[in-house]
């Protein structure tokens, strides 16, 4: 991850812009004074700096909630607020070259607001799930310029490979976008997508709760089928596969093909060493047999003014509050110059959303974006502001 180790923090008067990048506010932790987050924002993405003070130097970074998917910009940010602040760089793995000429291009780069305001619908949709190197994907992209495909990923060099390649190779039919998946299909509408792929997936065997295939996710991938569209899972891991196979056959009604060691067009850099390790590749394929109900989810994000003062808001750090189907977790707390910030968790148990909320004299809203508009995180709003009011 990018960052700078630095001789001593400096705090500039806020705000201010240096370089083309603005930084707004600075948050400071209520409860431990050696970190701090700065509100950033670097070609309209909206963002933290987020700083940990040590005894005898500081590290200055991006908060891992709210960082962007251009890495370029994150760069930028660190060396425009070491320079405006005057500090003093003791180490740094934060390149000064410009942003490379194809990534100068891209308009393949979406936030999640690009789908939720309106999804494009004007052609069969095909999701491929944590893309990594990309070459899956592209390889689609090229082979089917009749359909849109959404690439979703969470690596940052991941990310800006696939977004050169497609400048180099003239895409336009592809979007790549940085979220969680399980969130992601929450929103998409129903019966447009052609194929989800989901091919090596981490196989989380201590964390099974992490794992993209879920219950969950195949009832919202089911959703969002046409009729005879396919979920593809693709995997090396025997456990992963046991535990896709008793998750799928345990609907009541479903279709499936199940194949070992079959040869695709194209194979990603990971598959290819698995062969070369003489390791067994196992597909499960789901094939939508139904058609769907219209997506409809009814409610918005707003907030009543909270009842309880600052101090109380800020005794909330490190409180549960849970409610059927989903909860709401408050695990750090920040003073602003006006107001507090908390940071949050909620949502459903299995995908949850983590965020920041700013609550000040005049109005409360989530920061640096909405919560994606889902039945679950529209639930845990209204429970949020029911603490909120106390």
């Amino acid at each position: 991850m990018p960052h700078l180790h630095i001789e001593k923090f400096k705090q500039i008067d806020f705000p201010k812009v240096c370089d083309e990048v603005s930084f707004n506010f600075i948050a400071s932790n209520a409860l431990h004074s050696d970190e701090k987050l700065i509100a950033t924002t670097v070609e309209g993405e909206d963002f933290f700096l987020l700083v940990k003070e040590e005894e005898n130097r500081s590290l200055l970074k991006t908060d891992k909630l709210t960082r962007p998917a251009s890495i370029h910009n994150v760069h930028k940010a660190l060396l425009a607020y070491a320079k405006a602040a005057g500090l003093h760089v003791i180490t740094s793995n934060v390149p000064q070259a410009p942003k490379n000429i194809h990534l100068q291009e891209v308009t393949a780069l979406k936030k999640i607001e690009y789908f939720a305001n309106e999804f494009p619908q004007d052609k069969e949709v095909r999701i491929e799930v944590g893309f990594g190197s990309g070459r899956h994907l592209l390889h689609q992209a090229a082979k089917n310029p009749d359909v849109l495909f959404i690439g979703l990923e969470i690596h940052r060099p991941s990310i800006e490979q696939v977004l050169k390649q497609s400048v180099i190779q003239k895409l336009d039919n592809l979007l790549v976008l940085d979220y969680d998946a399980r969130l992601f299909m929450e929103l998409v509408p129903s019966n447009i997508v052609g194929a989800v792929y989901v091919h090596f997936p981490v196989p989380w065997d201590k964390k099974p709760h992490r794992r993209i295939i879920s219950t969950s996710f195949i009832k919202e991938a089911r959703r969002v089928l046409k009729v005879g569209g396919t979920l593809e899972l693709r995997t090396d891991s025997e456990n992963y596969y046991a535990y896709s196979y008793e998750t799928f056959i345990a609907f009541d009604k479903i279709t499936l093909q199940i194949n070992k060691n079959k040869d695709i067009a194209i194979s990603s850099k990971y598959e290819d060493r698995w062969k070369r390790q003489e390791k067994n590749i196992y597909d499960v394929t789901m094939i939508n047999d139904e058609f769907s109900q219209e997506l409809a989810i009814e409610g918005d994000f707003a907030f009543t003014k909270p009842g309880l003062s600052a101090e109380e808001i800020i005794a909330l750090h490190n409180k549960t509050f849970r409610f059927e189907g989903g909860f709401i977790h408050f695990e750090r707390v920040y003073r602003l110059k006006e107001g507090v910030m908390l940071r949050l968790s909620m949502g459903s148990f299995d995908r949850p959303e983590h965020l920041y909320l700013i609550i000040n004299n005049e109005e409360v809203f989530y920061y640096p974006e909405y919560p994606l508009k889902s039945r679950s995180n529209l639930k845990a709003h209204k429970e949020l502001n029911k603490v909120l009011h106390g």
